[in-house]
């Protein structure tokens, strides 16, 4: 199956005249942190194509280890949300952001960027889901 774009994001901003950010914490919809991206334009949820690992101690960190693919939302944002972002996440000092391949529910795929941690906090969530790791932590508090 041939996906329906091919976003090239290294080389330019993305075809929505900005950058495509992929998120997996507090910034998704229903999270604390998700009125930053107010600016922005949401294009889907998805998954990484690649695995990663998510550890949970409060907020979630995604760490470069094979564990399972992370679940999350891609928007497209402009500069300035960027740099809010960047701060947010305390770029690249607490998180680093990088490019990653993301494959949407509709079954595009493009490139975004996402914040690793550089090392692994906390407890490890092997569905990379944080919203559902966060509604059964809850539930059972």
């Amino acid at each position: 199956m041939t996906p329906k774009r091919q976003h090239q994001q290294s080389k330019d901003r993305s075809p929505y005249g900005s950058h495509l950010v992929f998120v997996y914490g507090t910034l998704r919809r229903g999270f604390w942190n998700h009125d930053l991206l107010a600016k922005s334009i949401f294009l889907g949820c998805g998954k990484t194509k690649h695995l990663y690992a998510m550890y949970v101690d409060g907020i979630p960190y995604v760490v470069k280890e094979e564990v399972s693919q992370i679940v999350g939302e891609v928007y497209a944002v402009g500069k300035e949300t960027l740099e809010e972002l960047d701060c947010l996440e305390n770029h690249p000092s607490w998180y680093e952001r990088q490019e990653v391949e993301i494959a949407l529910g509709d079954g595009q795929q493009m490139i975004a960027w996402l914040y690793f941690s550089t090392q692994a906090k906390g407890k490890l969530n092997k569905d990379g889901d944080y919203s559902t790791w966060s509604k059964s932590h809850t539930l059972n508090a």
